[in-house]
């Protein structure tokens, strides 16, 4: 799953790198939870890229309540064609949602230790994503995303079971507005030779710590 990440470039510099048409600003961030607004990347209905923020937690055009997106922050890659939360907005709705790097906790002994994972290029990473529009009964638009996760590849695999769908620069543009076929076969563990993983401070685990060091690996006793 994932369930925190880390976002610190700039807009100016996402633009260059996503080849944006159009960016809302945003502020550099180390601890990025679910339940808050975060960039997200969408092809316009013109066809041009955009970023805008949406609240992380997928809310799907036809539920009652809205609340049900604290529980749909997620949607397992290999399933998403077929449940009604996701099935729609993963034949029309999808997005890319940079990042620098990404947190998991691996389980050792009684401790949680989590890692950062992110490029060994350091370039942003896009996370494959589904992103839905709802409206209030007052006409009040909520427009929320999830990630979408996969099996691990070999850096993931001794820290978690599952971890985000990465998608490749020359696929942005396909998962994007692609056939659903096309997409499902991206939807596959990130090339692990291009991935790097080192352990951090437990500070992660509180959502209030928000700083560089948070990024910055440490030494785990033997």
């Amino acid at each position: 799953m994932c369930g925190r990440y880390a976002l610190n470039a700039t807009p100016d510099e996402l633009v260059t790198r996503f080849g944006l048409d159009e960016c809302a600003d945003f502020s550099p961030r180390y601890n990025i939870p679910p339940g808050t607004d975060i960039p997200v990347i969408r092809q316009s209905p013109e066809g041009k890229r955009v970023l805008h923020l949406l609240h992380w937690g997928l809310v799907s055009h036809w539920a009652k309540d809205p609340g049900i997106g604290a529980k749909l922050n997620n949607a397992r890659g290999e399933s998403v064609s077929e449940k009604p939360s996701f099935r729609d907005a993963f034949k029309r709705r999808r997005c890319l949602i940079p990042m620098s790097g990404f947190y998991e906790w691996k389980a050792e002994g009684k401790i949680k230790q989590p890692y950062y994972l992110s490029a060994k290029s350091v370039e942003p990473l896009a996370m494959g994503g589904l992103w839905e529009s709802w409206k209030a009964q007052d006409g009040t638009i909520l427009r929320t995303v999830c990630v979408m996760t996969t099996s691990p590849n070999a850096v993931m695999e001794p820290i978690h079971d599952r971890m985000s769908v990465i998608v490749t620069p020359e696929q942005w543009q396909s998962w994007l507005s692609g056939m659903p076929e096309e997409v499902a076969r991206m939807v596959a563990p990130y090339r692990y030779g291009e991935l790097q993983a080192w352990p951090v401070s437990r500070r992660v685990s509180k959502t209030q710590d928000d700083d560089a060091g948070l990024i910055e690996p440490i030494e785990v006793p033997a």
